[in-house]
């Protein structure tokens, strides 16, 4: 391997100082300076997919980008890959089109749901991909104790995976309480992670400025979760890197972005987090948070670098996000700088995308699925009668849904009940009823609640993405058509699904986990679109997402009230709370 090296280093040195050809260079473009913020002309000279040079260079291949510019391509920060709904392999390539090479990617969901074998397979499906995909390990699998998920992942199961040379760090910790009181798996982990001298991503939501020294003081030096432009101050300050999400439901750019600064700039990057296939077909990835960026006054070349160099420096990689001698040769031919006009993309110096059109997919070694992923969803048939909420009082309480955000509030109202003495969904007053199933091991479990703002007038809709155990969860107007949703799940082994009066309108399984789907893109694009139709049936509205914020409303540690399989939860207080008042 040293000799190898050596070999390569003396060709990049010859090339550099031109006593030997490029294998590409790139001519009379416009090259994007992410250091110093500036527009720089000049060849660049590329070998074995490495920028060596910029200055007067010949090469065997020589691309002419006149009117171009030159721009590194874009790195996301923080992604759940299986947000996407699809295998890691079809999601590279939406995002090679949008001209992003690089993600640094929490398998949380999957874990939930198979623990290592879901971390092993998040791995192997991303090996030898034109593509380069990184990890940070799973802290809170499951997120809480007040839920039930497939696996528990504690430090000694995480250990081994630091010694893979694609795993960056510890991900998103959200138990905030098991670190303020120094839990012994957590600071286990945290330990191991800091013993590899390997990156803490956090999950600050609804932290307060002193609960932020605690996270800094355990090296915790990211996060994700500012919603507020006080709370990404709070983090700069504090030495954080700013993450700065707009994703599918969560969508904080626009109230984050005038934070951004030319004397805090370089802390801050770009991420999605959770985003659907859909948007990211329509909006696109990281792209979209660059374009919204400039539209919101931030200069373009700021708006890349956070895009770029920010995010490569945030975990310590010392050859991508630039365009540079000794960095990766991944780089985007730009026809516009203002809108982010993608004209071709490359990876490693050669063209993955032209056009906007995606060339052949070339992947070496291809991964046999060889891990049981596809039999998933386990619980008993569901009855109507299982969703009966006993309510012999008036006031409620109930969660609120807030339009594109993770954030609920816990809102008291009073309910219809039938003669029986159970709650009566109101079409009227927009309280559906909310059940969460679990469906790893068999338990019998059923959480269930009142919830207000999907404003459906007939009808249920149900999924098994259902962040973060992922258990199945039901939102729906009558109990008969809540247990067929149910019911179908199962039958298809997870996925998404639309019913009225007992009939399937719509679904998508979801085979692997039941959370991606094992075909193309282009199919699962086409039956959520399906899905989206039949949404506008039973009354949904389009403002937001009712899938995507479904699957959030399982969340204890997103606030304020939520629902898991052991029942209503409130986030602040961290405790389980009754649905009727006294």
């Amino acid at each position: 391997m040293v000799i190898r090296m050596m070999e390569k280093l003396k060709k990049r040195i010859a090339v550099a100082s031109g006593k030997e050809l490029a294998d590409t260079v790139i001519k009379n473009g416009k090259i994007i300076d992410v250091f110093n913020g500036e527009i720089m002309e000049g060849d660049l000279a590329i070998v074995d997919g490495v920028f060596v040079g910029i200055g007067e260079y010949d090469g065997r291949n020589v691309i002419d980008a006149t009117g171009q510019y030159v721009s590194p391509t874009f790195i996301d920060g923080h992604v759940h890959i299986e947000s996407s709904m699809l295998t890691p392999s079809e999601f590279a390539k939406i995002l090679l089109s949008h001209g992003v090479s690089t993600v640094i990617a929490d398998p949380h969901e999957i874990a939930n749901v198979l623990g290592v074998k879901g971390i092993e397979y998040m791995l192997d499906a991303t090996e030898n991909l034109p593509f380069d995909f990184f990890f940070m390990l799973p802290s809170c699998v499951p997120a809480t104790q007040f839920e039930h998920s497939g696996a528990i992942l504690e430090a000694n199961d995480l250990r081994a995976f630091y010694e893979h040379p694609r795993v960056l760090g510890l991900a998103e910790v959200m138990n905030y309480p098991a670190v303020l009181d120094a839990e012994t798996d957590m600071i286990t982990k945290i330990s191991d992670a800091l013993a590899h001298e390997k990156k803490i991503d956090g999950h600050g939501a609804g932290l307060s400025p002193k609960a932020l020294n605690v996270y800094l003081s355990a090296n915790i030096k990211t996060d994700h979760e500012s919603t507020t432009a006080e709370e990404a101050k709070e983090r700069l300050r504090r030495g954080m890197y700013l993450m700065i999400r707009e994703g599918t439901v969560a969508k904080d750019l626009k109230q984050l972005i005038p934070v951004v600064n030319e004397q805090n700039s370089r802390r801050c990057l770009f991420v999605t987090d959770d985003k659907h296939l859909d948007d990211l077909l329509e909006e696109g990835s990281i792209d979209h948070n660059v374009r919204m960026a400039i539209s919101l006054g931030v200069p373009p070349i700021t708006a890349i670098q956070m895009a770029s160099i920010n995010a490569a420096e945030c975990f310590g990689f010392g050859n991508k996000g630039a365009i540079a001698p000794g960095y990766q040769a991944d780089f985007i031919l730009l026809d516009e700088l203002e809108t982010i006009k993608i004209s071709r993309v490359f990876k490693d110096g050669s063209l993955v995308v032209k056009n906007g059109q995606l060339l052949p997919f070339k992947r070496e070694n291809i991964y046999e699925d060889t891990i049981p992923l596809t039999n998933s969803v386990h619980f008993h048939e569901i009855r109507p009668i299982d969703f009966r909420i006993v309510h012999p009082l008036n006031q409620s309480n109930i969660i609120e849904i807030i339009p594109n955000s993770l954030v609920t509030k816990h809102h008291i109202d009073s309910i219809n009940m039938c003669d029986l003495g159970f709650f009566k969904p109101s079409i009227k007053k927009d309280q559906l009823k909310l059940a969460v199933i679990e469906r790893h091991h068999m338990t019998g479990l059923m959480g269930l609640g009142i919830v207000k703002g999907f404003g459906f007038h007939s009808g249920a809709i149900a999924t098994t993405i259902a962040h973060d155990s992922h258990n199945l969860v039901i939102a729906g107007t009558t109990d008969e058509d809540m247990a067929f949703a149910a019911n179908m799940i199962r039958e298809i082994q997870g996925g998404l699904i639309v019913v009225k009066d007992k009939q399937v309108i719509a679904s998508l399984p979801l085979s692997i986990a039941g959370l991606m789907s094992e075909q193309p893109h282009q199919e699962v694009y086409r039956k959520l679109k399906e899905l989206d139709e039949a949404l506008a049936t039973i009354g949904a509205g389009s403002e937001f997402n009712p899938f995507l914020t479904l699957s959030f409303l399982t969340l204890p540690v997103i606030p304020e009230l939520k629902l898991t399989d052991t029942g209503l939860f409130k986030v602040s207080s961290f405790e389980h709370v009754d649905i009727g008042i006294k």
